[in-house]
């Protein structure tokens, strides 16, 4: 019943997700996109707690696994993020800079 209530929430969460991104001008990717890597910045916090406390011997190997999973993925969309801000900002400075 536990898992149902997860599966529940996470694909209210991705359909709600989906569709305020959709909505979302052009104009305010940028910071949006600054407030992401804020998010991913904690779940990469998040993640190295999870390796850190995922010692002992009740399974700790796969809450090694999946935390440094997360961080993986975390570091990845931290790293794209600022890619693509800084990608985006240099539009809007001159040629001649």
């Amino acid at each position: 019943m536990e898992l149902i209530l997860l599966i529940f929430v996470f694909v209210i969460a991705a359909f709600l997700g989906f569709e305020l991104i959709q909505k979302v001008p052009s104009q305010l990717h940028t910071p949006l996109m600054s407030g992401s890597n804020a998010i991913s910045g904690i779940t990469m916090v998040g993640a190295i707690i999870a390796i850190r406390s995922a010692g002992g011997d009740d399974g700790g190997a796969l809450g090694n696994w999946l935390g440094f999973a997360a961080l993986i993925l975390a570091t990845i969309n931290v790293v794209g993020g600022y890619m693509v801000t800084d990608r985006m900002l240099g539009m809007f400075k001159k040629k001649g800079q």
